[in-house]
């Protein structure tokens, strides 16, 4: 054999270079195969989500479960049927796929949240907890929702040291300063907490004695519970210290109203007005106090006037139809009336103080 041969032949690939070759050859097809598949999944998700931008959750749902059946273990899927089923207030499902999207990645601040918000939202405040604290050390100086409801899953769930400590921290103050104390008296009145909420004022009060806003919230605490003395009390003490206040003479001529002092609830009324007259509630006070009184062209402007300030005002509304039958106005009467009992159907649709 010639020398030139010899050297053709030593460039011919052996067996073992051949197999070497073909598994070289494979492992390259079988990259490209998984990178077209991943980008596959990429563009599936995207479409997923654009859909979701566009208000189409229920056609995202659609997409993302054909997505999983063909892909189980495909990562992200989760994550965005829990935010899809979220966005579509179906929270007990949106739980699902949200703990399985944490599971998949501990870190994912997103599912985080709405995995909290969505036990609350489904009376589940004790499961909402640990995921709504993750978002909490995550976000520690960030004035989002989920803190909030945090806040409220330990007000439910009778943890006032831990509801305190979280407001106190959501509003930049010491937990145990009076202020914090306060503010968690606020919160829980309007939760309906009504005898803790007193405590935690009070824990204000003896903090600081002329706080702004602490006799305040317990004259509403006593409207609330129907003693109205003790509700007057605690309004006067509130502008003994903070005149200018134009809530607490509102309150108070509401207080008065209640207990028959017409002529101090109309008195009360006019001092609110002046210091604020874009409220529509002195005007309603001021109009029920003149009706009383048989003022009622009077009466009528005032209720006339907290109407046009706030159109949504129940009680302005009911008590302007009442004079309207005393003064044999039939058909103003049915308006007003049926406006009145329009928004009261509203406000049963959505209860709570406010």
């Amino acid at each position: 054999m010639s020398r030139t041969s010899k050297k053709c032949l030593y460039l011919l690939p052996d067996a073992k270079s051949k197999r070497l070759m073909a598994l070289f050859l494979f492992l390259c097809a079988l990259s490209l195969g998984a990178d077209a598949l991943a980008q596959q999944e990429d563009e599936a998700l995207a479409a997923a989500r654009s859909l979701m931008q566009q208000n189409r959750n229920a056609e995202a749902i659609a997409q993302l479960k054909a997505l999983a059946n063909r892909h189980a273990a495909m990562k992200g899927i989760n994550h965005e049927l829990g935010v899809a089923y979220y966005r579509e207030k179906e929270y007990l499902e949106a739980a699902v796929y949200l703990e399985k999207a944490r599971q998949e990645n501990p870190e994912d601040r997103d599912a985080a949240q709405l995995l909290g918000l969505s036990y609350y939202f489904t009376g589940k405040p004790a499961e909402a907890i640990p995921a709504l604290e993750k978002v909490r050390i995550w976000n520690p100086d960030a004035s989002v929702d989920a803190i909030y409801i945090l806040g409220l899953c330990y007000i439910v769930t009778k943890n006032y040291p831990q509801a305190l400590e979280t407001y106190a921290q959501l509003y930049g103050l010491s937990p145990d300063s009076a202020a914090a104390h306060l503010l968690l008296g606020r919160i829980l009145l309007r939760q309906g907490f009504d005898p803790v909420a007193e405590n935690e004022v009070r824990k204000a009060l003896a903090l600081s004695p002329q706080l702004p806003l602490a006799h305040f919230t317990l004259g509403e605490y006593y409207v609330y519970s129907g003693d109205y003395p003790k509700a007057v009390k605690e309004f006067e003490d509130e502008l003994a210290f903070n005149p200018g206040y134009a809530p607490a003479l509102t309150h108070l001529g509401d207080v008065y109203w209640r207990l028959g002092r017409y002529d101090d609830a109309e008195k009360v009324a006019q001092r609110s007005i002046w210091l604020d007259s874009t409220s529509s509630d002195p005007y309603v006070i001021m109009g029920k106090a003149l009706v009383r009184k048989g003022q009622l062209a009077l009466a009528e402007r005032a209720l006339q006037r907290s109407i046009a300030l706030d159109p949504g005002s129940y009680t302005a509304h009911y008590f302007l139809g009442q004079l309207y039958r005393y003064q044999g106005r039939v058909e103003a009467a049915e308006r007003e009336m049926k406006a009145a009992a329009g928004i009261q159907q509203l406000q049963a649709s959505n209860p709570g103080r406010h």
